[in-house]
């Protein structure tokens, strides 16, 4: 996969892209990733990629231009059609689409992605409109520009591609791949202080410790993410269990769990 981003401090990713799992990615090829100035695109003298809004307003808004001529250039283009015909291009801004698994998923089998970072008050409306083909948003709060949430999408991305994490069998149990959060995990030692590892995950039992999961799965996001019951594919056990849980308070509940 091919990763192009577009931003006005291409630094910024340097350290985070340097290290562990995209570093590996990156030097095994499985992922080719790269960075361009957005000042480089501008014919202005000064380099200047913000002007003030039309029809007033406090702060400075990117203009169009240099998104523009970026994503035609670094695709090799003449026209913006074409350009959308050989990458998905992104916008990363507080109106798209909350960024999820389903669409990280989605975005992990795409050939190449181009990433545009906004900043100050935001994007001349026509880089949405008229060059973005989608547009994602990581939360609903502000941060100083679209640097943070791109690393974010790139890391997500990044775990799903082959080869990148070693054991691609821990993919398919974490969070929110199985529309649950996570059940709890245990390492050695078995005992530490006074707090022990739960038996039933030393018994070998592997049937019976798939159903403990399974519930302490439902248990965790019960208590920490209710609305993802909504969208989860659900058993008629799970649904009883649930149904248990909603009549068993929380501080009933020890930390290995009551309703084993």
């Amino acid at each position: 996969m091919r990763i192009d981003i577009i931003s006005i401090f291409p630094e910024m990713f340097e350290s985070p892209f340097g290290h562990s799992l995209l570093k590996k990615a990156q030097d095994e090829d499985l992922i080719d990733i790269n960075l361009y100035n957005l000042r480089d695109f501008i014919e202005d003298r000064h380099r200047q990629v913000d002007d003030v809004p039309y029809g007033g307003g406090s702060g400075m808004v990117m203009k169009p231009e240099p998104f523009f001529e970026a994503v035609l250039k670094i695709t090799g283009s003449k026209e913006v059609e074409e350009a959308k015909k050989k990458a998905k291009i992104i916008l990363l801004s507080p109106q798209g689409r909350r960024f999820d698994q389903k669409i990280v998923e989605a975005l992990s089998r795409e050939k190449r992605l181009i990433l545009l970072c906004g900043r100050y008050e935001g994007v001349d409306e026509r880089v949405r409109g008229y060059l973005a083909t989608d547009e994602l948003s990581i939360g609903d709060y502000i941060l100083s520009g679209g640097e943070i949430p791109v690393m974010v999408v790139v890391d997500a991305i990044a775990r799903l591609l082959p080869g990148v994490v070693g054991d691609e069998r821990s993919l398919e149990e974490e969070s929110f791949t199985s529309e649950l959060l996570e059940y709890p995990q245990y390492t050695r030692p078995q005992t530490y202080r006074t707090w022990k590892v739960p038996e039933i995950l030393l018994s070998g039992d592997h049937r019976k410790i798939a159903e403990w999961r399974r519930k302490k799965a439902l248990e965790n996001t019960f208590d920490k993410r209710r609305d993802l019951l909504k969208k989860a594919s659900l058993t008629r056990d799970d649904k009883e269990f649930l149904e248990i849980l909603k009549k068993e308070p929380k501080i009933g509940r020890s930390l290995n769990g009551k309703l084993d």
